[in-house]
């Protein structure tokens, strides 16, 4: 039985004097998947023209094939890309829309994905919608009656978070993705939290297109995600940047976008077995129980509240914080800078609607000790 908690946190070359409770930020990879990029980035090097030319399509491919067992899907339905920004991007800007078009997406998705999302509306003559959802939330239903009461027969692109980044709030995405259906609209789902973090099976989804990351909980190395494409859209996308592949089909143009370091895409089967040696299942529910009981630890010594219900949440949690330490999204940066920079301690905090929320993660180096020490240096921040 593995013992999870500090004693684990060796395995990654982690600050042993931070305390790390924002795995989901950027992820962390651990010693022994490093090691496997350099032996890649070793032996691309001993031959780089050998290896580009003759190697690189049989490896990617191989490693495509690895996570797409993980995720469910067939091989040739899934292709890496750098991160899940730049997913998201690819579909919104290869897609055909016109004036009168709508694009769906919520006000808790990513920033960035809701600016990308605007520029394609600014740049086609589409308008942008907005499902507007509370917080805190309380049932999947009210994140299905924000984007219901949105969509509509001019809806033509849904883009779903599977997780909500700055709430850790899981989405009920295919009830979602039914509904989106339902209108004719098409679906996006951004799960860059999800790899690692939650059982994922696309196809089940119901998406059209899913991307997602594997440095974050999956322990690839950075930067690195996938995009999958049900039959009927692979055919509708391209990537930013368009090279040989151009005309050979998604898999074609994804796989070679022109020269990059393809190490991390590489060491993607390392990052899987790692996740599995670590429980695999058992480590994300452990890791699910962690932040929720920390969640309800702060909630009931703050005296506020969760963004989402622990049935809502995986391995990251949203705590509303008292207005005594943070009332404006500038005192929000200032505390996370203090917490930094006074306690050696990595947290992120947002400000949603009115109130700033504190957004914790567990991985399996963390224990509860770590939020104790979380709540201490913000109590000292209010003296």
């Amino acid at each position: 039985m593995i013992s999870y908690g500090a004693s684990l946190r060796s395995l990654w070359p982690l600050d042993p004097t931070v305390t790390y409770l924002n795995h989901g930020g950027y992820g962390a990879t651990p010693h022994e998947v490093l090691a496997v990029q350099t032996d890649w980035r070793q032996r691309i090097e001993k031959n780089p023209t050998r290896f580009m030319t003759a190697e690189y399509p049989a490896a990617i491919r191989h490693a495509a094939g690895v996570l797409a067992g993980y995720v469910g899907a067939a091989p040739d339905d899934v292709v890496f890309i750098d991160n899940a920004t730049s997913g998201c991007n690819a579909v919104l800007r290869s897609l055909d829309f016109r004036p009168g078009d709508e694009i769906l997406i919520a006000n808790l998705a990513y920033g960035a994905i809701i600016k990308a999302a605007r520029y394609v509306a600014d740049r086609t003559g589409a308008t942008l919608m907005i499902a507007e959802l509370p917080l805190p939330v309380s049932h999947e239903d009210d994140v299905v009656a924000a984007f219901a009461a949105r969509l509509s027969d001019r809806t033509r692109l849904v883009v779903l978070d599977h997780i909500f980044s700055p709430t850790g709030l899981v989405v009920p995405v295919r009830r979602l993705s039914d509904a989106a259906h339902a209108v004719g609209a098409r679906v996006l789902i951004d799960g860059a939290h999800v790899p690692g973090n939650l059982a994922l099976n696309v196809i089940e989804t119901g998406a059209d297109w899913y991307v997602g990351n594997c440095h974050k909980w999956l322990f690839a190395p950075r930067a690195c995600g996938f995009l999958w494409a049900t039959g009927a859209a692979r055919e509708a996308i391209h990537p930013l940047a368009i090279s040989h592949g151009y005309g050979q089909g998604m898999t074609a143009e994804f796989d070679w976008t022109g020269t990059r370091d393809p190490s991390t895409f590489l060491s993607v089967p390392a990052g899987i077995a790692f996740h599995d040696r670590l429980g695999g299942p058992a480590l994300m529910t452990r890791n699910t129980g962690l932040a929720s009981e920390a969640a309800r630890r702060l909630v009931s010594l703050w005296n506020t509240e969760v963004a989402a219900p622990p049935g809502m949440c995986a391995a990251m949690a949203a705590i509303r914080l008292p207005l005594e330490y943070a009332s404006t999204a500038a005192d929000a940066v200032a505390l996370r800078t203090w917490l930094s920079e006074h306690h050696k301690i990595e947290v992120a905090l947002s400000f949603q609607g009115d109130a700033a929320w504190v957004r914790i993660a567990a991985q399996a180096y963390n224990e509860p000790t770590d939020y104790d020490t979380l709540a201490g240096a913000i109590a000292a921040y209010g003296r």
